[in-house]
């Protein structure tokens, strides 16, 4: 106690300390220090470090508490502890010795690395000395050089010689020497006085590759770190530094490369892909270009010309505008030089009326029976044939329909053909299809030859035949005309070798010539879909020749010939001119008449081909559009315009234009066939599907339905009708469209009946009181009133009394009273005209 008064007199301020147990007294336990923390760029700051020491007491031998120094603790009371407290200290002496051994692992590593950089750096400054003495080792060379050259010089100019001490050397610049002496003088001295040295600035390291970026809180050991103070470049700064590498060796390879220009092709719709493509340029910078004009597309849209050439522009490529329609330039090849043609044989076409025996005449001479084969003795589609005379000439026969449906036919086989021969029944004469067949061959500018057929029959008449031709401006020989003429019969099979001689005659003075050896081309003579052999094309090879292999388009269709079949059903590997061949291996079946060319490629085939095909697209969908409007007008005018939904489905395409044509020659203002869909092949689930869907009928001319499409149909309850005679097939579409025709309503007047008085009956209304002046006036009939002549009312006769009895009819002279329905103002002397109103079926 008296020492703690004394240190308060005295002013010492010491802690109170437990000096001895049982004494208290403070002691300082926290001991304080500044250190000075380093940065980059020159950076120091003074950093404050505490140090907190920890005290342990435990009681001692003579029961007083006693400090324990730290390494002394386990000595002392390690038999003191527990099982739990002696495995908590194993464990956390395991963890520490498991510290140091990772920590020995990571000094190791890291002077390891230390170690490789170090090499690094070491042969980094030996590559840059070796450079340094090689660019030494040059300028002491060119030094050399310009030595000898100065020596050179001064032996041919002795006179300079004395000028030289003058002038300072040659190639150094004046004041050079004492500018380096100073230099060297301001290194001696040192830093002027009052300037602080200049200190070098650290240089940005990248960071290592395995070391890491400084994370957590600020202690003594990192701060007193040497690598603490190093910089380290972010990833993004990296990054940086790369995009800025790249972007100098683009625009020094662009300096050094000038930019190709290109002519660019340029159809009317281009989709942005294609138009990149064709500029050798990135599809994104083409989007970005459309972008700043404005125009928002993808990669796969189409864009127009216009809009294109723009871009092309702005590229800096040249453009080179061409239509669609360009693909088909040079399709059909140069014409042929005349010293390449050679004699071909004559294309003949049998042409007239139905049933007069073209296709008996054509089998007399092909010695095969055709017409046997032909549904109901009618040809349904051309044919074509070759036959071989007996001398070796050869001729080309197509047989055409006579049908009048079948005019597209015949005006195909005009257009294709050399020779007409127009085929007239000695018995029968001139029909409207042979006038037509004359038509179509004065259309075609071809000869004609005509036989008259069936001179075998008693009722044969040939004068009359060639009078009634001279009406139509066939002038045959004999009759004043050159017109070449043969009676034949094809029953009996007279006089055909002299219709040969005939067709050879004409086609001698027609010289007819073609060049064989270029690529093929001519017409689809008819087109059909069979099972088992795809789409095949009867063809007649007009220019060329025809070879298994050969790629060409047929319309809107192209593909790869596979195989070639002739007349006669066998296999051959080409065809020539005039030769007509089945094509087998199209991709779809062309339209009879379309033209048919072989080309170099695919690609060039199938771009031919899906231009056409979007061709034909645009105007089916521009005339749907139109032909929709003028429905609904039309139906708006008349009230209702009924139509019959029919899909059909033929063998051969000749046959589905002979079906659509007759179909819309029924067609009127009431009532109409609507065609929605023909093609040629079998009756598949599509198409009752789409039956279905408008409740169509469905015909099927010479086809049949899949096994498939015949069960939907009987679910669906859709009508499906097979043909194999067009007249059938035309006779019946005929009656339905007559049964869709509204009845004509006739009226019929049954009598009349002049009102005398007007009688107001209770809860019955106004009764007319009438006589009946003629005819009979009957109940149910139809009641028309008359006042002055002119009619007020047209209604229905609600009763009709005779007396008090209800009657059925009143005769004339006879009094009745009648009520008509739903009509009150009647007066006398009103005149009530009775009449009937009878419906009529009505028929095309």
């Amino acid at each position: 106690m008296t020492d703690t008064t004394k240190d308060k007199n005295s002013g010492d301020k010491k802690p109170l300390s437990l000096a001895r147990p049982g004494r208290l007294e403070l002691k300082k336990t926290v001991e304080q220090g500044q250190i000075r923390q380093s940065f980059s760029h020159g950076r120091s700051k003074a950093v404050t470090v505490e140090v907190r020491k920890k005290r342990t007491y435990a009681p001692d031998s003579e029961g007083g508490m006693s400090q324990v120094k730290p390494g002394e603790q386990a000595d002392l009371h390690g038999d003191q502890l527990t099982a739990d407290q002696l495995a908590q200290r194993a464990k956390i002496l395991k963890g520490a010795k498991l510290d140091d051994e990772r920590r020995r692992v990571e000094e190791a590593e890291r002077a390891k690395r230390e170690e490789e950089e170090r090499e690094k750096r070491e042969a980094e400054e030996a590559r840059l000395k070796a450079e340094e003495e090689e660019a030494a080792r040059a300028a002491a060379a060119a030094a050399a050089a310009a030595a000898a050259a100065v020596a050179v010089a001064e032996t041919t100019a002795p006179a300079a010689d004395k000028t030289d001490g003058a002038r300072p050397a040659k190639g150094k610049p004046r004041g050079e020497e004492p500018a380096a002496e100073e230099s060297e003088d301001a290194e001696r001295r040192g830093p002027r006085r009052g300037k602080t040295p200049e200190k070098p600035r650290p240089a940005l390291s990248l960071r290592e590759k395995s070391g890491e970026r400084r994370k957590g809180k600020l202690t003594i050991a990192k701060a007193l770190d040497d690598e603490g103070g190093v910089r380290v470049r972010s990833l993004a700064a990296q990054r940086r530094a790369r995009e800025r590498e790249r972007r100098a060796q683009m625009a020094l390879s662009g300096a050094d490369s000038t930019k190709v220009i290109r002519e660019v092709t340029l159809p009317e719709m281009i989709t942005v892909q294609e138009l990149a493509v064709r500029m050798a340029e990135r599809g994104g910078d083409v989007i970005k270009a459309l972008m700043r004009m404005g125009v928002m597309a993808t990669i796969n849209q189409p864009i127009d010309a216009d809009t294109a050439e723009l871009i092309i522009g702005e590229f800096g490529h040249i453009v080179k505008r061409v239509s669609e329609s360009a693909v088909e330039e040079g399709l059909t090849g140069d014409d042929d030089a005349p010293e390449t043609l050679k004699p071909r044989p004559p294309v003949v076409t049998v042409m007239g009326h139905v049933d007069h025996g073209k296709t008996s005449l054509l089998d007399a001479l092909r010695e095969t029976d055709v017409a046997a084969r032909e549904s109901g003795g009618i040809t349904q589609h051309i044919g074509a044939y070759q036959v071989t005379m007996p001398a070796g000439q050869k001729i080309t026969f197509l047989d055409t329909p006579g049908h009048e449906a079948f005019s597209q036919m015949r005006a195909r086989g005009a257009k294709v053909t050399d020779i007409v021969v127009l085929v007239v029944a000695a018995d029968d004469g001139i029909m409207p299809q042979t006038i037509e067949a004359i038509h179509h061959a004065k259309a075609a500018g071809v000869p004609v030859i005509v036989a008259i057929n069936k001179m075998d029959l008693p009722s044969a008449n040939p004068d009359r035949i060639k009078a009634d031709l001279l009406q139509h401006e066939i002038a045959l020989e004999g009759m004043g005309g050159d017109v070449l003429w043969v009676a034949v019969s094809a029953k009996q099979k007279t006089n055909l070798d002299k219709l040969e001689e005939t067709i050879l005659l004409q086609s001698e003075i027609l010289e007819l010539k073609a060049n064989a050896n270029r690529p093929a081309n001519g017409i689809v003579i008819e087109a059909k879909m069979e099972r088992g052999r795809g789409n095949v094309a009867t063809v007649l090879v007009q220019r060329g020749t025809l070879r298994v292999g050969d790629v060409f388009v047929a319309g809107t269709e192209w593909g790869r010939v596979r195989a070639l079949i002739d007349d006669h059903g066998r296999k051959v590997k080409e065809a020539g001119p005039a030769c007509p061949v089945e094509v087998l291996g199209l991709q779809g079946a062309p339209t009879a008449g379309d033209e048919f060319n072989v080309v170099e490629n695919e690609n060039r085939a199938r771009q031919v081909a899906e231009f056409r095909q979007r061709r034909v697209r645009d105007a089916a969908n521009a005339a749907g559009v139109r032909g929709s409007v003028e429905q609904m007008l039309a139906s708006i005018a008349a009230g209702e315009a009924k139509e019959l939904p029919v899909v059909i489905k033929a063998d051969v395409q000749g046959s589905v234009e002979a079906i659509v044509g007759a179909l819309e020659k029924f067609g009127t203002e009431e009532v109409k066939a609507r065609i929605l869909h023909a093609a040629v092949g079998g009756i598949n689930e599509s198409d009752v599907t789409l039956a279905r869907a408008s409740n169509a009928l469905i015909i099927g001319f010479n086809v049949r339905a899949h096994p498939q499409a015949r069960d939907m149909a009987r679910r669906d309850n859709i009508d499906i009708r097979y043909y194999s005679i067009i007249y059938d097939l035309t006779n019946d579409v005929k009656q339905m469209l007559s049964g869709m025709l509204a009845p004509s309503r006739k009226e019929t007047t049954l009598g009349q009946a002049e009102l005398r008085e007007v009688f107001n009956i209770t809860k019955v209304g106004r009764i007319a009181g009438c006589l009946v002046t003629e005819g009979v006036v009957r109940r149910g009939a139809r009641v028309r009133l008359l006042r002055d002549n002119v009619v007020i009312h047209d209604g229905a006769l609600k009763t009709l009394k005779h007396f008090k009895d209800e009657v059925r009819e009143v005769r004339a002279g006879s009094e009745c009273g009648m009520a008509l329905e739903n009509y009150q103002d009647i007066q006398a002397g009103d005149v009530l005209e009775c009449y009937e109103v009878e419906e009529v079926a009505r028929t095309l």
